[in-house]
Parts: C-alpha cells; structure tokens; sequence
C-alpha cells in the first residue's frame, strides 16, 4: 500500500476519447486490488457520478458545492459499495463553478487541493475526472493532482490537442504546482487492425517512450453498454476484453509504481 495518497487527474481536452470510462473503470480495477478510491467527478456532464451507479439529478450535495466552500467534502461523498469506492459526485451544477472560481481573485487555482485535503490520508488513490476542455475546472485539477494521466485515442487529432495539455501542465509546474508530472499516456478505443490506430501509435512510442503505457484499452461492447447499467465494466462483464484490459491497466501502474 503506498504511504502516501497518490492524487491524479485524468485529463484531455478533447472529449469523446475515454477519459470518463477510464476513470471509472480504473477507480474500480484498483479497488479490486485493495487500494481505497476516491474517485472525483469534477465534469460538469456527470457521466462519472452515473457510471458510478449515482444518479446526478437527485444529489443533496455535489463537488460544487465543495469547492464553493459551502459544504465539507466529507458531508458530500458517497459510498459506491457495488463499484468499490468513494465518489465525490459532480452534475450540471458544476457550470456555475467556473464562473464563480474566476471571480475569486485569490487562490482559485487551489479550490479543490484544498477540499480535499481533509480527506485525502483516508484514501490511498484519488482520481479526477477532469472536464474535456482547459479551463478553471481542469486547472484545480492538475493544481490538486501530483500526476496526470492522458487517455488517447491514437487518431491525428488527438496528437494535436495533447501538445496544447503538455504546454498547460508546464505551465503549471512553473506557477503552482512544480510536483506534477506526466505520469502516462493510455490508448483507448484502441483498434490494431487499424493502419492510423498503428502509425499514430507509433509515433507516440517514438515520442514518449516509457511515458506511453504498455495496456491498451480495446474497443469492446460491454465497455460502451456498462455506463447505462450504473456499473463499471468490471462488473457488468467481468470476462470481457475492456474489462481485463483495466485491470491490467492498474497492475501496471501499480507496478511501475505510479500508484
């Protein structure tokens, strides 16, 4: 069990890439190996929260109302006993926070590193789902977080929007936050019988070496119908290629000691 909490933001810009998927599935993979899971849904859609068997519209309390001050974190947070985890819930309330974080004109960068560190020592991992845009939200992310991690779908567009993330997280290591780093990049939806799936791939490989993780994500059925169940995919279709894929995602970050 690692020492200390390990707090890591899942973040792309780029929506529609598995970003939401993988945090879900992850948080649940690492439970599975008795690591305590705090997962964070800090995007306004609140696809985490329902994936997590949490419905968003019938919240007494959110992550809104956590970085706003109003309610502690642990007043907010919600078993997912099914799942495995804890989740700090998020909806469509989250909209309001960004404006309302920009008004601040101190400290709005650390809104969530300091909600949550109350309860981070309960916890031996806490993953944000960040939102997939850049913005204030997604900057109290990677100013909490010790690491990011990068789900990618290897297609050209992809590779352009991780320049712009790489250039955002430096930035953030030279103002506020000099301890976060690049933890890994993971390939999602990801297709080898695809020629772009492949040359992209390897460009990654060429570019990050180590960086690029080893566990690719595979395009899977039960990984798409599992959010509709409230369920992660380890437990909706245990056997599956997604589900065994997530789980050797987390053994490899735990053996890389990511984690």
């Amino acid at each position: 069990m690692p020492l200390v909490t390990k707090i890591i933001a899942l973040t792309n810009q780029k929506g529609g890439v598995g970003k939401t998927t993988t945090a879900v599935n992850l948080a649940a993979s690492l439970a599975a190996l008795d690591r305590r899971v705090l997962l964070v849904d800090l995007d306004p859609q609140g696809h985490a929260t329902m994936g997590s068997g949490v419905d968003k519209h019938e919240l007494d309390g959110s992550v809104l109302d956590v970085l706003l001050g109003d309610k502690r974190a642990s007043e907010v947070i919600l078993d997912c006993p099914i799942a495995g985890y804890a989740l700090l819930p998020g909806n469509g309330d989250l909209t309001a926070a960004e404006v309302a974080l920009l008004d601040r004109e101190e400290g709005r960068e650390r809104c969530l590193q300091e909600a949550i560190q109350s309860v981070a020592s309960e916890y031996d991992v806490v993953l944000i789902d960040s939102p997939p845009s850049l913005n204030m939200l997604t900057v109290n992310a990677l100013t909490a977080a010790h690491g990011v991690l990068i789900p990618l779908q290897c297609e050209f567009y992809a590779l352009e929007g991780l320049s712009a993330l790489l250039d955002t997280v430096e930035q953030l290591q030279a103002s506020v936050n000099p301890s976060l780093e690049v933890l890994g990049i993971v390939r999602t939806m990801f297709d080898a019988r695809n020629s772009l799936t492949r040359d992209v791939s390897k460009q990654l490989m060429d570019y990050f070496g180590d960086g690029l993780l080893k566990t690719t994500i595979p395009r899977n059925v039960r990984v798409a119908e599992a959010p509709s169940h409230g369920l992660p995919v380890t437990k909706y279709a245990r056997f599956s290629r997604g589900s065994q894929a997530y789980r050797v995602l987390a053994k490899e970050l735990i053996r890389r000691q990511l984690i």
